[in-house]
């Protein structure tokens, strides 16, 4: 786990939290994913909507499994996995449309507290998969706010890419939860235009088997 200097780790330095979404051109979620996939070692990863589509090209076959038909429920299976392997880090890979359907999911977290918990929240503003629909109150929503509100330990909202690179393996050995905003624009690809993948009860069984196995001695 995270030694106690992740505590001095400052929220908002990323960038003031004042600066408005359209100032800065938006992050494309696919890079993101290929940087949280190159950095994430060995945890689990719980995509989730448009989110689900590249990270099943990049990570067919790693510890993942995909939050589908039950919109909202990333953060509390990655909680749930969280609680259940606490010394493997679990990362939730979420959209602002679909937190809004499970808000108090963010209260739920903080008060379990898991330490190896990462939230990360890919934020555009619409209901990407629905088609593109206008989320209530767009991008003025202050997920960060809220999770800070709710008790998170660590909080931030990134807006840069070259930030997130510079910022992500500090935010992985972070003591969590830990909440991170990502300002996107649109993936590429949404569960409505990349169908198939795998069931989500096989994608269950399959994790299931995987964390049984003993894990290689270094």
């Amino acid at each position: 786990m995270a030694d106690k200097k992740t505590h001095d780790v400052k929220p908002h330095d990323v960038k003031p939290h004042d600066v408005k979404p359209h100032d800065v051109k938006p992050m494309k979620p696919e890079e993101i994913l290929n940087l949280i996939h190159a950095n994430r070692g060995t945890a689990i990863c719980v995509p989730t909507m448009t989110t689900g589509p590249h990270w099943r090209t990049i990570a067919p076959d790693d510890l993942s499994v995909g939050c589908v038909g039950f919109m909202g429920g990333a953060s509390s299976l990655g909680l749930g996995l969280a609680l259940a392997q606490p010394d493997r880090r679990v990362l939730v890979l979420d959209g602002d449309g679909s937190l809004l359907m499970q808000l108090g999911s963010l209260a739920t977290v903080a008060g379990a507290a898991p330490r190896n918990l990462v939230h990360f929240l890919f934020k555009n503003g619409v209901y990407h998969t629905s088609g593109a629909q206008g989320i209530p109150g767009g991008l003025t929503v202050d997920f960060v706010a809220m999770a800070k509100g709710a008790g998170y330990r660590m909080v931030c909202a990134i807006y840069d890419i070259e930030d997130f690179k510079r910022r992500l393996p500090e935010i992985l050995k972070a003591e969590g939860p830990v909440f991170v905003e990502l300002h996107t624009g649109l993936a590429d690809q949404t569960p409505m235009t990349a169908r198939g993948g795998v069931p989500f009860p096989k994608q269950v069984s399959d994790l299931r088997a995987k964390l049984l196995k003993p894990r290689a001695r270094a």
